[in-house]
């Protein structure tokens, strides 16, 4: 018995000795990843305080994949001549903006900015039609869809396989049966639903259908956090769909414990369907192995006789820059009169919360609309721990309270806007693979503005003075869900 006691300590010892020496290899491994202190302080905390679970957690959360390259760019085909064609735009990008509005001209340093950081090629010839809710968008995508000739390109985070998703569905596959080529890709996280008699219907149809990264064990850990947020739709190459819905009847219907769902989408035509192609066309080399045309040149660009300055821009594990972060960061810190935001999660980085914190004292009108009720609780939670500071700063929030508003739209001085798949959060700035329309336009942003008010008539705006009342029960659930935001 003495014997065996020995050894169980012994035993013992040398699992807590080897412990030990990961736990310490591990809080290395982070901090000579040189990311956020705060967020390197935070994942350690978390291995220190929380044993064996802390480190199983980083593991599957944790990681950086944009420092260590797991996540190599997805599509290498025309990366020179796209940084050709890049170079060259930002050498003639006074020359093409003579011709525009001082306005415009304004926001050149916004341009420059997503030619370098992720060669977002500026488009001119564009009409874009703002949809609101799914009312709106899925008649819109149906019926581009029935009308297709030679191919469809539909690229979602969420795909459910209830009545909406198998009207798509049927849809897609009497396309297939016709000799339309139909590429398909969902996350297989966000479309866990999708079962294997969905799937292989459409593929029987004609369907080329692929998960992104699926999420298997053992190789879970690397996978499950970073994910495909997009949702992009492309016809023939000459009409696309970039915004914040997915496919399921939620979308359309709502939900019973918040009510309508309150989202925006964007339909375009012109050379920027040719942009949102080429996201496309670089996730699928990626999922399927197939390497198709990447120019985008696959259908014929409409020429719409409209002017509309577009940039479709890109970001994800697999990009150098946190680029959509990067430009929001931008617009926001040289905005000269306006900001207004509309996002359901906001858990944004030091630099961001600062720029917006800065253009509010600053002066500029910075106004900002959150749910009142979320499908998240913990994210809503996080949110609300900053709305003290904000409004401390000046900064005016409002929260929707007819339905949940998830709608993701940036509209900076009545000119520069952003509308498609990014919410303003950590996830979507540096772990997400996202996409959204910069749009360069008077017009445009004169109709974002007007949904913008329309939304606000649906808002409670919140005052400091009320907003300080609230229990010390909800301040505690804030403070715990907002020390999290930096780990996912």
């Amino acid at each position: 018995m003495i014997l065996a006691g020995t050894a169980i300590s012994v035993v013992k010892n040398v699992l807590t000795v080897i412990y030990l020496i990961s736990v310490f290899a591990i809080c290395l491994m982070i901090v000579f990843e040189n990311r956020n202190p705060l967020k390197t302080l935070s994942w350690m905390l978390v291995i220190l305080f929380i044993p064996v679970v802390g480190i199983i957690v980083y593991f599957f959360f944790g990681r950086n994949y944009r420092k260590q390259k797991i996540y190599t760019r997805k599509s290498m085909a025309d990366s020179a001549r796209m940084a050709d064609y890049a170079d060259r735009q930002v050498g003639l990008l006074s020359t093409v903006l003579a011709r525009e509005s001082d306005a415009i001209r304004s926001k050149e340093h916004l341009i420059h900015l997503m030619l370098r950081n992720n060669r977002s090629l500026l488009t001119l010839d564009n009409k874009l039609d703002l949809l609101v809710n799914g009312s709106q968008t899925f008649p819109a995508m149906l019926d581009a869809i029935a009308s297709a000739t030679s191919f469809v390109h539909l690229e979602f985070y969420r795909i459910e396989p209830d009545i909406l998703g198998t009207e798509f569905s049927d849809l897609m596959k009497r396309k297939a049966r016709e000799g339309v080529k139909v590429r398909v890709i969902y996350d297989d996280v966000g479309s866990w639903n999708i079962r294997k008699p969905y799937i292989k219907r459409m593929r029987e149809a004609g369907v080329q259908i692929y998960p992104f990264i699926p999420v298997r064990f053992p190789s879970l850990s690397s996978k499950i956090n970073y994910r495909n947020h997009r949702k992009i739709l492309v016809v023939d190459g000459k009409v696309g769909f970039v915004g914040g819905l997915n496919i399921a009847d939620k979308y359309l219907h709502g939900l019973p414990h918040l009510g309508a769902w309150i989202d925006t989408h964007l339909k375009v035509e012109g050379e920027a369907v040719a942009a949102l192609d080429r996201v496309f066309i670089a996730d699928w080399d990626f999922v399927s192995g197939e390497e198709l045309p990447p120019d985008g040149s696959l259908g014929k660009v409409v020429h719409t006789g409209n002017r509309c300055l577009v940039q479709v821009a890109s970001s994800g594990p697999d990009t150098d820059w946190a680029t959509i972060m990067q430009v929001y960061f931008s617009a926001i810190a040289t905005a000269k009169s306006s900001i207004y935001l509309t996002s359901p999660y906001f858990s944004p980085d030091e630099s961001l919360l600062t720029a917006l914190k800065t253009a509010a004292l600053s002066g500029v009108d910075v106004r900002m609309i959150f749910p009142q009720y979320s499908d998240s609780i913990i994210a809503n939670w996080n949110t609300m721990s900053y709305i003290t500071e904000l409004l401390e700063a000046g900064v005016r929030i409002f929260l929707y309270r007819n339905g949940f508003i998830h709608s993701k739209y940036l509209l900076v001085d009545n000119i520069f806007s952003s509308v498609g798949s990014p919410n303003v959060d950590v996830r979507s700035f540096d772990l997400d693979f996202e996409v959204t329309a910069l749009i360069y336009d008077e017009n445009f942003a004169l109709r974002l503005g007007v949904l913008f008010a329309e939304d606000l008539k649906n808002c409670t705006e919140v005052t400091l003075q009320e907003w300080e009342k609230r229990s010390r029960r909800e301040r505690y659930k804030e403070s715990l869900a907002r020390i999290f935001g930096p780990l996912y």
